[in-house]
């Protein structure tokens, strides 16, 4: 008879192969928790800006006086906030598609101005412009604030074409603090929740004294998000 050969080939024991299974399935249960959890974090973390209180104007008078060469003057204002939960940063504002430059923004995000009182429910107006098409204090007072009234801030003086500061008194009774809106040289970045006032001087003729009623897109973003809101052209 010939000898029986034994297969000397060891097997993974019961429990061995029980173990494994065990840790597999614990590291693809922390591994789905996991995923789950980002995505819900990505999820809840969204980017977004509110406009409200969008205002325009357009000047029958010229930059330079009746037929100067600048064109007819025209301002607008808005109030916005980030209500989204990351940072936003304000990039673009559009009027017939065309984007003004940062130098045309005059901008107060400082939260204790902007929040003072109604100042960011304000209706906000044109007040007065000087002969280069600058606004120059507000209808509540029709010059600039006392600079005691608002520390280091003063407005720029009437009629030079270096015009940075504008001094803005929103409520007639002077309970709100003033805003002090300074002119932008980039993008404005807000926190969530953090809110922003913005007065903005078109580009002469961009806007004429017969388009006064009628309505106009204004676009505001932060990148991606924003979209445009309409708005009947006031004439002050």
């Amino acid at each position: 008879m010939f000898p029986i050969r034994t297969n000397n080939r060891k097997a993974i024991s019961v429990v061995m192969t029980t173990l494994i299974i065990l840790v597999a399935a614990t590291v693809l249960g922390i591994g789905v928790v996991l995923y789950g959890t980002s995505l819900s974090q990505t999820g809840g973390q969204t980017q977004s800006i509110q406009a409200q209180g969008v205002k325009m104007w357009v000047n029958a008078t010229y930059a330079g006086g009746p037929g100067g060469p600048g064109g007819p003057i025209g301002w607008g204002a808005a109030a916005i906030r980030n209500n989204g939960d990351v940072l936003a940063t304000v990039n673009t504002i559009e009027i017939r598609g065309v984007s003004l430059p940062f130098s045309n923004w005059y901008v107060d995000f400082n939260q204790t101005q902007v929040t003072s009182g109604s100042n960011f429910q304000a209706q906000f107006n044109y007040t007065k412009n000087d002969m280069n098409g600058n606004l120059i204090g507000s209808a509540a007072n029709g010059a600039k604030i006392n600079s005691g009234n608002t520390g280091s801030c003063t407005q720029s003086p009437r009629n030079t074409a270096s015009f940075t500061t504008l001094v803005m008194q929103t409520d007639a009774a002077a309970i709100n603090l003033p805003l002090c809106l300074q002119q932008a040289s980039g993008p404005v970045t807000l926190n969530p929740g953090q809110e922003m006032i913005v007065f903005f001087k078109l580009p002469y003729s961009l806007l004429n004294p017969v388009d006064s009623g009628t309505p106009v897109t204004v676009g505001i973003f932060a990148g991606n998000v924003g979209g445009p809101t309409t708005v009947t052209v006031g004439n002050p």
